[in-house]
Protein backbone atom coordinates (compact mmCIF):
# COMPACT_ATOMS: atom_id res chain seq x y z
CA UNK A 1 0.00 0.00 0.00
CA UNK A 2 2.14 3.52 -0.98
CA UNK A 3 1.08 6.28 1.11
CA UNK A 4 -0.76 9.15 -1.35
CA UNK A 5 0.92 12.09 -1.45
CA UNK A 6 -0.99 15.14 0.02
CA UNK A 7 -0.52 19.28 0.19
CA UNK A 8 1.58 19.65 3.04
CA UNK A 9 0.57 23.34 3.39
CA UNK A 10 -2.42 22.20 5.81
CA UNK A 11 -0.06 21.35 8.09
CA UNK A 12 0.78 24.50 8.76
CA UNK A 13 -0.71 27.60 11.54
CA UNK A 14 -2.61 26.93 14.86
CA UNK A 15 -5.68 24.58 14.61
CA UNK A 16 -8.61 26.12 13.27
CA UNK A 17 -11.64 26.64 15.48
CA UNK A 18 -15.30 28.11 15.09
CA UNK A 19 -14.21 29.65 11.70
CA UNK A 20 -18.02 29.84 10.57
CA UNK A 21 -21.23 30.36 12.89
CA UNK A 22 -24.49 29.93 12.60
CA UNK A 23 -25.09 33.48 11.97
CA UNK A 24 -22.17 33.53 9.13
CA UNK A 25 -22.75 29.87 7.69
CA UNK A 26 -19.71 28.09 5.60
CA UNK A 27 -21.90 26.81 2.28
CA UNK A 28 -20.70 24.04 1.07
CA UNK A 29 -21.52 21.89 -1.68
CA UNK A 30 -22.64 17.89 -2.08
CA UNK A 31 -19.96 16.05 -3.64
CA UNK A 32 -21.65 12.33 -3.19
CA UNK A 33 -23.83 10.10 -0.84
CA UNK A 34 -23.26 6.49 -0.56
CA UNK A 35 -25.03 3.88 1.78
CA UNK A 36 -22.55 2.07 3.44
CA UNK A 37 -24.66 -0.40 5.12
CA UNK A 38 -25.64 -4.32 3.69
CA UNK A 39 -29.66 -5.04 4.19
CA UNK A 40 -29.02 -6.28 7.11
CA UNK A 41 -28.05 -4.06 8.70
CA UNK A 42 -29.87 -2.30 11.87
CA UNK A 43 -30.38 1.02 10.12
CA UNK A 44 -28.97 2.56 7.20
CA UNK A 45 -25.50 5.02 7.19
CA UNK A 46 -24.17 6.99 4.59
CA UNK A 47 -20.66 8.44 3.65
CA UNK A 48 -21.66 11.83 2.65
CA UNK A 49 -18.30 13.37 0.50
CA UNK A 50 -18.75 17.57 0.65
CA UNK A 51 -16.89 19.95 -1.67
CA UNK A 52 -15.55 22.79 0.74
CA UNK A 53 -12.39 24.14 -1.67
CA UNK A 54 -10.44 23.73 1.02
CA UNK A 55 -12.12 26.82 2.53
CA UNK A 56 -13.52 25.16 6.28
CA UNK A 57 -10.20 23.71 6.95
CA UNK A 58 -9.83 21.04 10.36
CA UNK A 59 -7.99 19.16 12.18
CA UNK A 60 -8.46 15.36 12.70
CA UNK A 61 -10.63 14.19 15.31
CA UNK A 62 -12.76 17.35 15.14
CA UNK A 63 -16.79 18.09 14.37
CA UNK A 64 -18.70 20.24 11.71
CA UNK A 65 -22.14 21.59 12.41
CA UNK A 66 -24.48 20.99 9.67
CA UNK A 67 -27.71 23.72 9.65
CA UNK A 68 -30.93 21.73 7.77
CA UNK A 69 -32.88 23.56 5.35
CA UNK A 70 -35.85 25.60 6.45
CA UNK A 71 -37.20 26.94 9.39
CA UNK A 72 -39.03 25.94 12.83
CA UNK A 73 -41.33 28.22 15.50
CA UNK A 74 -39.37 28.72 18.58
CA UNK A 75 -41.07 28.79 22.22
CA UNK A 76 -41.67 32.70 21.33
CA UNK A 77 -43.71 31.68 18.42
CA UNK A 78 -41.00 33.16 16.15
CA UNK A 79 -40.07 31.35 12.70
CA UNK A 80 -36.23 30.98 13.01
CA UNK A 81 -33.72 28.58 11.36
CA UNK A 82 -33.22 25.29 12.86
CA UNK A 83 -30.45 24.43 14.87
CA UNK A 84 -26.91 23.05 14.53
CA UNK A 85 -26.31 19.65 14.33
CA UNK A 86 -22.84 18.59 15.12
CA UNK A 87 -20.89 15.42 13.21
CA UNK A 88 -17.72 14.25 13.67
CA UNK A 89 -15.71 14.40 10.78
CA UNK A 90 -15.01 11.38 8.96
CA UNK A 91 -11.61 11.98 6.47
CA UNK A 92 -8.54 13.84 7.72
CA UNK A 93 -7.99 17.23 6.66
CA UNK A 94 -6.79 15.87 3.35
CA UNK A 95 -10.00 14.65 2.59
CA UNK A 96 -11.09 11.42 0.89
CA UNK A 97 -9.57 12.38 -2.96
CA UNK A 98 -6.10 13.56 -0.86
CA UNK A 99 -6.33 17.17 -2.32
CA UNK A 100 -7.33 19.11 0.57
CA UNK A 101 -10.86 20.29 -1.16
CA UNK A 102 -13.52 17.88 0.54
CA UNK A 103 -14.70 16.83 4.16
CA UNK A 104 -16.65 13.49 4.62
CA UNK A 105 -19.15 13.10 7.69
CA UNK A 106 -20.99 9.13 8.70
CA UNK A 107 -24.19 9.64 8.95
CA UNK A 108 -26.64 7.20 10.15
CA UNK A 109 -30.32 8.22 8.82
CA UNK A 110 -32.22 9.09 12.25
CA UNK A 111 -36.44 6.89 11.90
CA UNK A 112 -38.85 6.98 14.75
CA UNK A 113 -40.96 3.30 15.00
CA UNK A 114 -43.80 3.32 16.53
CA UNK A 115 -43.48 0.45 19.03
CA UNK A 116 -47.30 -0.07 18.55
CA UNK A 117 -47.61 -0.35 15.05
CA UNK A 118 -43.99 -1.64 14.67
CA UNK A 119 -44.10 0.99 11.53
CA UNK A 120 -42.09 4.39 10.63
CA UNK A 121 -43.58 7.30 11.95
CA UNK A 122 -41.96 10.19 9.18
CA UNK A 123 -43.14 12.90 10.98
CA UNK A 124 -40.53 11.86 13.66
CA UNK A 125 -37.78 11.10 11.42
CA UNK A 126 -34.26 13.13 12.48
CA UNK A 127 -34.35 16.05 9.99
CA UNK A 128 -30.80 16.64 9.01
CA UNK A 129 -30.07 13.21 9.21
CA UNK A 130 -32.54 12.35 6.51
CA UNK A 131 -31.42 15.80 4.64
CA UNK A 132 -28.10 14.48 4.83
CA UNK A 133 -28.47 11.04 3.40
CA UNK A 134 -30.81 12.30 0.73
CA UNK A 135 -29.25 14.94 -0.14
CA UNK A 136 -28.55 15.36 -4.05
CA UNK A 137 -25.03 15.60 -5.94
CA UNK A 138 -24.56 19.65 -6.03
CA UNK A 139 -26.85 20.33 -3.41
CA UNK A 140 -25.90 23.43 -1.14
CA UNK A 141 -25.16 22.75 2.66
CA UNK A 142 -24.67 25.38 5.44
CA UNK A 143 -22.11 24.34 7.79
CA UNK A 144 -19.88 25.84 11.04
CA UNK A 145 -17.22 25.00 13.05
CA UNK A 146 -15.13 23.23 12.89
CA UNK A 147 -15.04 22.40 16.51
CA UNK A 148 -14.01 20.19 19.31
CA UNK A 149 -10.08 19.67 20.93
CA UNK A 150 -10.97 16.36 22.69
CA UNK A 151 -10.40 13.72 20.05
CA UNK A 152 -7.13 15.29 18.87
CA UNK A 153 -4.35 13.09 17.41
CA UNK A 154 -1.08 13.07 20.46
CA UNK A 155 2.09 14.91 19.44
CA UNK A 156 3.75 11.69 20.11
CA UNK A 157 3.62 9.96 16.48
CA UNK A 158 4.82 6.78 18.49
CA UNK A 159 2.06 5.96 21.41
CA UNK A 160 -0.26 3.83 21.03
CA UNK A 161 -4.00 4.57 20.25
CA UNK A 162 -6.76 2.65 21.27
CA UNK A 163 -10.21 3.84 19.94
CA UNK A 164 -12.89 2.62 20.51
CA UNK A 165 -15.68 2.90 18.92
CA UNK A 166 -19.84 2.22 18.51
CA UNK A 167 -21.37 2.65 15.10
CA UNK A 168 -20.93 6.29 13.87
CA UNK A 169 -18.65 7.31 16.21
CA UNK A 170 -16.28 5.26 13.98
CA UNK A 171 -16.14 8.53 11.92
CA UNK A 172 -12.93 10.38 14.18
CA UNK A 173 -11.47 7.49 13.78
CA UNK A 174 -11.14 7.03 10.09
CA UNK A 175 -9.20 10.59 10.12
CA UNK A 176 -7.22 9.06 12.15
CA UNK A 177 -6.26 6.35 10.36
CA UNK A 178 -6.58 7.81 7.03
CA UNK A 179 -3.44 10.18 8.40
CA UNK A 180 -1.64 6.83 10.03
CA UNK A 181 -1.25 4.80 7.72
CA UNK A 182 -2.74 6.57 3.92
CA UNK A 183 -0.74 9.48 3.58
CA UNK A 184 2.90 10.35 3.52
CA UNK A 185 2.21 13.49 5.88
CA UNK A 186 6.08 15.16 5.86
CA UNK A 187 7.02 15.44 9.48
CA UNK A 188 4.31 12.90 10.95
CA UNK A 189 4.94 8.99 10.44
CA UNK A 190 2.87 7.16 12.91
CA UNK A 191 5.16 4.36 14.23
CA UNK A 192 2.88 3.31 17.36
CA UNK A 193 0.24 0.83 17.97
CA UNK A 194 -3.31 2.07 16.27
CA UNK A 195 -5.76 -0.30 18.13
CA UNK A 196 -9.49 -0.02 16.97
CA UNK A 197 -12.67 -1.37 19.11
CA UNK A 198 -15.59 -1.64 16.73
CA UNK A 199 -19.26 -2.04 17.80
CA UNK A 200 -22.01 -3.04 15.73
CA UNK A 201 -24.66 -5.58 15.54
CA UNK A 202 -23.88 -7.59 12.68
CA UNK A 203 -21.60 -7.82 9.72
CA UNK A 204 -24.23 -5.74 7.48
CA UNK A 205 -23.48 -2.90 10.12
CA UNK A 206 -19.65 -2.84 10.02
CA UNK A 207 -18.94 0.48 8.26
CA UNK A 208 -15.00 0.58 6.15
CA UNK A 209 -14.70 -2.92 6.87
CA UNK A 210 -12.65 -2.84 3.36
CA UNK A 211 -10.61 -0.09 4.16
CA UNK A 212 -9.78 -1.64 7.35
CA UNK A 213 -8.53 -5.31 6.15
CA UNK A 214 -6.75 -3.24 3.47
CA UNK A 215 -4.81 -1.32 6.21
CA UNK A 216 -4.78 -4.57 8.46
CA UNK A 217 -2.51 -6.62 6.02
CA UNK A 218 -0.44 -3.82 4.60
CA UNK A 219 0.56 -2.86 8.68
CA UNK A 220 -0.02 -6.26 10.32
CA UNK A 221 2.70 -4.68 13.16
CA UNK A 222 0.86 -1.26 13.67
CA UNK A 223 -2.66 -2.09 13.49
CA UNK A 224 -5.37 -4.31 15.02
CA UNK A 225 -9.37 -4.13 14.31
CA UNK A 226 -11.50 -5.89 17.28
CA UNK A 227 -14.77 -6.10 16.06
CA UNK A 228 -18.17 -6.56 18.99
CA UNK A 229 -21.04 -7.84 16.72
CA UNK A 230 -23.91 -8.10 19.50
CA UNK A 231 -26.09 -9.72 17.12
CA UNK A 232 -23.96 -12.43 15.57
CA UNK A 233 -21.10 -13.73 16.36
CA UNK A 234 -19.48 -14.99 19.27
CA UNK A 235 -21.16 -14.84 22.90
CA UNK A 236 -19.10 -13.03 25.90
CA UNK A 237 -17.53 -15.29 28.18
CA UNK A 238 -20.81 -14.89 30.59
CA UNK A 239 -22.72 -16.45 27.40
CA UNK A 240 -24.31 -13.22 26.88
CA UNK A 241 -24.23 -11.35 23.76
CA UNK A 242 -21.18 -9.60 23.13
CA UNK A 243 -20.93 -5.70 23.16
CA UNK A 244 -18.14 -3.37 22.85
CA UNK A 245 -16.90 -3.17 26.70
CA UNK A 246 -17.11 -7.52 26.78
CA UNK A 247 -14.56 -6.84 23.80
CA UNK A 248 -12.41 -4.50 25.24
CA UNK A 249 -12.80 -6.56 28.67
CA UNK A 250 -10.94 -9.43 26.63
CA UNK A 251 -7.64 -7.44 26.00
CA UNK A 252 -7.96 -5.62 29.77
CA UNK A 253 -4.30 -6.67 30.83
CA UNK A 254 -2.73 -5.35 27.45
CA UNK A 255 -5.10 -2.53 27.30
CA UNK A 256 -3.85 -1.54 30.96
CA UNK A 257 -0.52 -2.00 30.43
CA UNK A 258 -0.53 0.16 27.10
CA UNK A 259 -2.32 2.78 29.13
CA UNK A 260 0.79 2.62 31.81
CA UNK A 261 3.14 3.09 29.24
CA UNK A 262 1.52 6.46 27.29
CA UNK A 263 -0.83 5.32 24.89
CA UNK A 264 -4.06 7.42 24.48
CA UNK A 265 -7.55 5.70 24.64
CA UNK A 266 -10.59 7.20 22.60
CA UNK A 267 -13.92 6.78 22.81
CA UNK A 268 -16.86 8.11 20.16
CA UNK A 269 -20.46 6.92 19.83
CA UNK A 270 -23.56 7.18 21.23
CA UNK A 271 -23.29 7.76 25.10
CA UNK A 272 -25.40 4.79 26.01
CA UNK A 273 -22.02 2.74 25.32
CA UNK A 274 -20.10 4.98 28.36
CA UNK A 275 -21.60 3.03 31.21
CA UNK A 276 -20.80 -0.07 30.44
CA UNK A 277 -17.42 0.16 28.98
CA UNK A 278 -16.98 2.63 32.72
CA UNK A 279 -18.71 -0.48 34.95
CA UNK A 280 -16.74 -2.91 33.00
CA UNK A 281 -13.27 -0.95 33.60
CA UNK A 282 -13.56 -0.07 37.18
CA UNK A 283 -13.96 -3.98 37.43
CA UNK A 284 -11.00 -4.74 36.35
CA UNK A 285 -8.79 -1.87 37.99
CA UNK A 286 -10.53 -3.61 41.23
CA UNK A 287 -8.90 -7.23 40.30
CA UNK A 288 -5.83 -4.98 39.81
CA UNK A 289 -5.65 -3.14 43.04
CA UNK A 290 -6.58 0.16 41.57
CA UNK A 291 -8.66 2.78 42.61
CA UNK A 292 -11.03 3.14 39.52
CA UNK A 293 -11.35 6.82 40.08
CA UNK A 294 -8.17 8.02 40.86
CA UNK A 295 -6.63 5.72 37.53
CA UNK A 296 -8.81 7.55 34.81
CA UNK A 297 -7.73 11.38 36.99
CA UNK A 298 -4.62 10.14 36.25
CA UNK A 299 -4.58 9.65 32.61
CA UNK A 300 -7.45 12.83 32.42
CA UNK A 301 -4.52 14.70 33.84
CA UNK A 302 -1.96 13.24 31.20
CA UNK A 303 -4.19 13.82 28.62
CA UNK A 304 -4.32 10.19 27.97
CA UNK A 305 -8.40 9.62 28.16
CA UNK A 306 -10.68 11.42 25.36
CA UNK A 307 -14.37 10.76 25.52
CA UNK A 308 -17.18 12.50 23.00
CA UNK A 309 -20.08 10.71 23.10
CA UNK A 310 -23.25 12.02 21.81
Amino acid sequence: MSKRTIPAKLEEGEMPLNTYSNKAPFKGKIKSVETITGAKATGETCHIIIETDGKIPFWEGQSYGVIPPGTKINSKGKEVPHGTRLYSIASSRYGDQFDGQTASLCVRRAVYVDPETGKEDPAKKGLCSNFLCDAKVGQEIMMTGPTGKVLLLPADQNAPLICVATGTGIAPFRSFWRRCFLENVPGYKFTGLFWLFMGVANSDAKLYDEELQAIQKAFPGNFRLDYALSREGAKNKRGGKMYIQDKVEEYADEIFDLLDNGAHMYFCGLKGMMPGIQDMLERVAKEKGLNYEEWVEGLKHKNQWHVEVY
